[in-house]
Order: C-alpha cells, then structure tokens, then sequence
C-alpha cells in the first residue's frame, strides 16, 4: 500500500482462518490500521489481492462484504437508545420486526445488556457503550469483526474487563475476529495469534505463547516485554558465547561462528552467590513494582534488567547464573544493537535507549 508514493504497507502475506481471534501489533504508524482497512474494504490495496473464501474481493464495497468493523470512536446514535442503535443495520436490511426483536435480545444477551434496551446512549458507562457498538456489529451476522484499538478510550480497570469479554463474545460467537492494538499484554491475552508488525512489514507471526518465547529477531524480543539482547557468537550447536564466556543453549541450526543476537528474558535471571555465578555485575538501580523488583545491573558496561522478588540494594555486587533455557538465539537483522541495554532504564518501550553499549570480550 503506497500514499504520494510512500510505502505504508510493504510486501504483507497473511492468511487469517475461520473462527480465529487474530491481533495486529506494533507500534504506532507500523502499518497495522492500513491493513484493517483494506481488509474492511476502506482502502483499495495499490497492489496484490484480498481473497475472502476463494473470492477475491479488492473492489467490493464495505457494505457488500461480509465484514463489520467497530472502531475507537464507536459511532452511536446519540438520539436512539440502546434497541434502535442495536437493530439500525437490522431496518436497513428491511427484516421483519419480530426477526429484529429476537435478533436484538439475543445479541443484548451475548454482550452483557439485557435489560439496557430503553437505556438512552448518553446514560452508559464507557464500557457499555462499547459492548453496544459491538453488538450492533455482531447482530448483522459477519463472518469477520474487525476492531480498530477499541478499548484505548477505557481506563485500566474497565479495561481488563473488556479483554475478558471480548474474548468470550468471540467464543460464543465463533465469528472471526481481527484486532488491532499496540498494547501487549492485551494482544498475549486474548489472541489465537498474534502479528507483530513494524515499518510496514510482518515481523512474526504466532501463537502468543511462541511470540514471546521465540521472538524472531531483536525487534520482536524487545516490543513484546521486557529483554537483555546480547550480541554473541554461535561456537556450534547448543553452544554459544558472550561477555567472553560459553554458554549451553538449546538452539541449533546456526553457522559455527555466526554472530548472533541473544535474548534473555528479565525474570529468568537468578541471583546466587558472587562465587557461584556464571557473571558478576553492580546493581545501579532498584525500582519496586509491586510483585517484584526491577534491578538494573551493570556487566561490563552493559546494563541488564532483572525482575526479581530477591531485593539487592544499589552498590552490591552480584552473581547471576544462567540456564541453557534462558537463553535464546536470534540471527542477526536490522534491528540488531538497537535495543536491549538498560542504560537510560524506562518501563516504556518508546522511551528506551536505541543505542546498545559495545560488549567487553
């Protein structure tokens, strides 16, 4: 997909399956909207087909896909109630009033608003608001709901509920949902897959599980939580090495002595005695979280994040030991030394140093 002759959209192949709930993620302006609107039939693509069960469908108009779309902003009618909003699509198609009614009631019910029927728009919560823009999505019957950041207007709290009962309207639906956040614990949450996008491509595509533990590259490892990405040296199968050390991993298929990128996850690092580590660093930075500390510690010049519940204050010095299980091995790629140290630490990731110190052999 091009605009004045900007890529915005850059070489996707994704096929999206029946019954599934599959989330777009990725930063803002990585390309995510764009590919919900074409799918939607908002934009036309400048090249390459949308195929919907065998047909393709590129010039098809919104309002003859079988295809709703609820956005951010949800659109109500300000001056129906919650019925007429529900059943407006239902009047357009000219159905009978008792279809309408039976229709209605039943996705009130899926959605959590039997008995709101005569309730009027501006007397709902922001919650409700959006589970009626839902079921007035659903009541028309698509064969795929799709969802534009739907819950960023929602507080926290509210929020978490929704994940929850998004998720379990798909269910009980069993209609195809496509969704698009940036948020990732909410796309972990609720996706059957999820596809991580950046600058216009696919970076991954996966099960939520698999995403987070076999992220493909220094991208994915660092947008998906929190991660040490190391540069490193695959010696030869299940054999790498870092900070001038060699480590057992559980990854194989690499070149002897290809550089690699190496990623371990913060809350797989455990703090022994300085005498039984595999590394010694200083803690230069504690911050309490709640369940757990964030500690940042300095090997070598290189900053690491360690979530832990084993507090260590500022100045000790510590030992950590690493498991073949933690550690996992990434080819190189464009996003190599740009994430990863915690030098300038911040829980957000937009905020996060692009510049990764140099290891120490």
């Amino acid at each position: 997909m091009e605009f004045d002759g900007e890529r915005i959209l850059d070489g996707i192949n994704l096929y999206i399956n029946d019954h599934e709930f599959l989330t777009l993620l990725g930063p803002s302006g990585c390309g995510k909207t764009t590919t919900l609107r074409i799918i939607g039939g908002f934009l036309t693509p400048t090249s390459g087909t949308v195929t919907f069960d065998g047909q393709v469908i590129n010039d098809v108009p919104p309002y003859k896909r079988q295809i709703n779309t609820v956005f951010q902003r949800y659109a109500l009618f300000p001056h129906l109630d919650v019925y007429e909003n529900v059943a407006f699509g239902l009047h357009i198609k000219k159905m009978s009033k008792e279809e309408i009614h039976t229709r209605v009631t039943e996705m009130l019910a899926v959605v959590g608003l039997k008995g709101y029927e005569n309730r009027h728009i501006q007397n709902l919560s922001g919650g409700q608001q959006q589970r009626v823009a839902i079921a007035r999505a659903l009541v028309n019957e698509p064969k795929v709901l799709l969802l534009d950041e739907p819950l960023g207007a929602l507080d926290l709290r509210l929020r978490k509920d929704m994940q929850n009962e998004l998720k379990r309207i798909q269910q009980a639906t069993g209609i195809t949902f496509v969704y698009v956040t940036h948020d990732q614990e909410e796309a972990l949450s609720m996706s059957d897959t999820v596809v991580v996008m950046d600058k216009g491509r696919i970076q991954q595509i996966g099960k939520p599980e698999d995403i987070y533990n076999e992220p493909k590259n220094a991208f994915v490892a660092d947008f998906i939580g929190e991660s040490n990405i190391l540069d490193g040296i695959m010696l030869e199968d299940f054999k790498v090495k870092f900070f001038g050390r060699t480590f057992k991993c559980l990854d194989a298929g690499f070149a002897p002595n290809e550089p690699v990128d190496v990623v371990i996850r913060p809350e797989d690092i455990d703090f022994v005695p300085v005498e039984e580590g595999h590394l010694t660093g200083t803690v230069t930075s504690v911050t309490f979280k709640g369940l757990n500390y964030d500690i940042i510690v300095d090997f070598k010049g290189f900053k690491w994040l360690i979530q832990t519940t084993d507090f260590q204050p500022v100045g000790a010095t510590v030992g950590i030991r690493l498991n073949p299980e933690d550690i996992h091995i990434m080819h190189k790629s464009a996003y190599s030394g740009m994430f990863g140290d915690y030098s300038s630490y911040s829980a957000e990731y937009d905020e996060l140093t692009e510049d990764a110190a140099d290891e120490e052999e």
